[in-house]
């Protein structure tokens, strides 16, 4: 096909996917908005239904996309199916139940702002699993995200975690960190399978998943399918927002930014869900900042920019001249 036969609207949209750091931004902007959905979401839908609607509306609107490239890659995804299912209900189900249950606990605020832990997991589990290294200036500026992250969960009171005093909801915030930088690093093995493959059969494993959540340890089926009716507007608005931006679009833009730049740089990118989803706590939900925020915030900062300052540094120090 030559490039006269391409519509503007497909040039426009390869063009978009070259570019790696935009598309993570704009990716951790929807993500930052699911931080704000999920405490939206109390008192509207619960984070089961939330979850098992989530990823059902991403799957019907996806799929008529897929049909074709799902064809093709058949082969390799039966041959890869647990996966595909893995990917799905690790990376998007575990994460965002954590997500949402964390939100009934704790403030959109911290929950934004604790999310810097996903780069710090990844370059550590990079580093235990596969001897990935960083420079200096790299794990100061972790150690320096830490100690913010830190900041955040104990509420301005590091003396809390002497007394394993921290609220339930920033602790599971820190394990969905932890499963997310988890699904980051199992990205290496995707299959080179089309990217619609991928998201459609990613889908069903995180369906799977939520169905399985829901069964166990909610309040199962039945209540799920007796408590759609009382989903109110709101709920119903916040489940499409979910659909769309941080199901489709950013999982989409994740995985392409992971394929592009690695899992390394482009988890550093989560850092910017801190600036969204705390602005967004303030201006929707009308959160206060209090002082440890600010603190903390100027810190994950300091570490952000000094790591990847540092590895743009590696970067283009190993460029041919």
């Amino acid at each position: 096909m030559t490039s006269s036969t391409v519509s503007p609207l497909t040039r426009a949209f390869d063009a978009l996917m070259s570019r790696p750091y935009l598309i993570l931004v704009i990716c951790n902007l929807f993500w930052g908005g699911n931080t704000v959905a999920g405490k939206m979401a109390v008192g509207h839908i619960d984070a089961y239904s939330l979850t098992i609607l989530r990823w059902v509306g991403a799957l019907i609107l996806v799929l008529p996309f897929a049909l074709r490239p799902l064809r093709r890659d058949w082969p390799v995804i039966r041959a890869k199916w647990w996966l595909y299912l893995l990917y799905g209900a690790v990376g998007f189900t575990s994460f965002n139940m954590l997500m949402y249950l964390a939100a009934y606990f704790t403030s959109g605020v911290n929950a934004s702002l604790e999310q810097v832990a996903v780069n710090i997991f990844v370059i550590a589990l990079n580093f235990a699993l596969f001897r990935l290294t960083v420079k200096p200036m790299q794990l100061v500026g972790v150690a320096i995200t830490i100690f913010g992250v830190a900041l955040i969960a104990t509420h301005g009171d590091l003396g809390r975690i002497l007394k394993l005093d921290v609220n339930l909801g920033d602790a599971l915030i820190i394990l969905a960190c932890f499963v997310y930088a988890a699904y980051s690093i199992a990205l290496r093995w995707r299959p080179q399978t089309n990217w619609l493959s991928f998201m459609v059969s990613t889908f069903v494993g995180a369906i799977i998943a939520a169905i399985a959540y829901e069964a166990s340890v909610g309040p199962g089926p039945a209540a799920f399918i007796a408590g759609l009716p009382s989903i109110d507007l709101e709920g119903w608005l916040i489940v499409a927002y979910t659909i769309i931006f941080p199901s489709i679009l950013s999982q989409m833009f994740y995985v392409r930014g992971v394929e592009l730049i690695g899992s390394n740089r482009a988890s550093l990118f989560v850092n910017l869900i801190p600036l969204f989803g705390t602005v967004g706590s303030v201006i929707v939900l009308g959160e206060a900042l209090e002082g440890f925020h600010l603190v903390a915030g100027v810190l994950v900062a300091a570490g952000i920019v000094l790591a990847e300052w540092s590895a743009r540094r590696v970067q283009t120090s190993t460029q041919p001249g």
